[in-house]
């Protein structure tokens, strides 16, 4: 997999903060599983509470935002935006487990908590740095080493 992101011009330090939002994701679903949610239409409810709590956007409207139709979103998205998406994720896991949550409505609230725990840290950042997390930007359309180029 780091093989095919270094291929489209991604840098080291994306790649593994992508591996690692993997790593956290396949967390977050395998807890899911043991407590009885159902794969595909409840896992996608779930994602886009904690999308919509940590970023204001479902995953559909982020794609909207960033023009893209089938590709995955988090291949598109910036550092900061791949770097927010990991503690919505953990923080759900966390609650999950340590509230020892069961089916789809427990985990609907424990999603809502964790990705307000995201999105309230993006909020943060947002105020003090006067700069927003979500954009419009899309890493593909231009490798991230073209960027970086232009840049300096």
């Amino acid at each position: 997999m780091k093989e095919i992101y270094r291929a489209k011009g991604y840098s080291e330090n994306w790649i593994e903060k992508r591996m690692r939002g993997i790593a956290v994701r396949a967390e977050l679903t395998d807890e899911w599983k043991k407590r009885g949610v159902k794969e595909d239409t409840e896992y996608s409810i779930l994602t886009a509470e904690i999308s919509k709590a940590t970023f204001g956007l479902t995953p559909a409207e982020y794609k909207k935002l960033k023009k893209i139709e089938r590709e995955n979103l988090r291949d598109h998205m910036t550092d900061l935006e791949l770097i927010f998406s990991m503690p919505g994720e953990a923080a759900t896991t966390e609650i999950a487990k340590n509230k020892d949550v069961k089916g789809f409505e427990e985990n609907r609230t424990a999603a809502r908590k964790g990705g307000n725990i995201a999105g309230n840290a993006r909020k943060k950042i947002e105020k003090e740095s006067g700069r927003k997390v979500v954009t419009k930007e899309n890493y593909l359309d231009a490798p991230e080493k073209m960027k970086r180029l232009k840049r300096k």
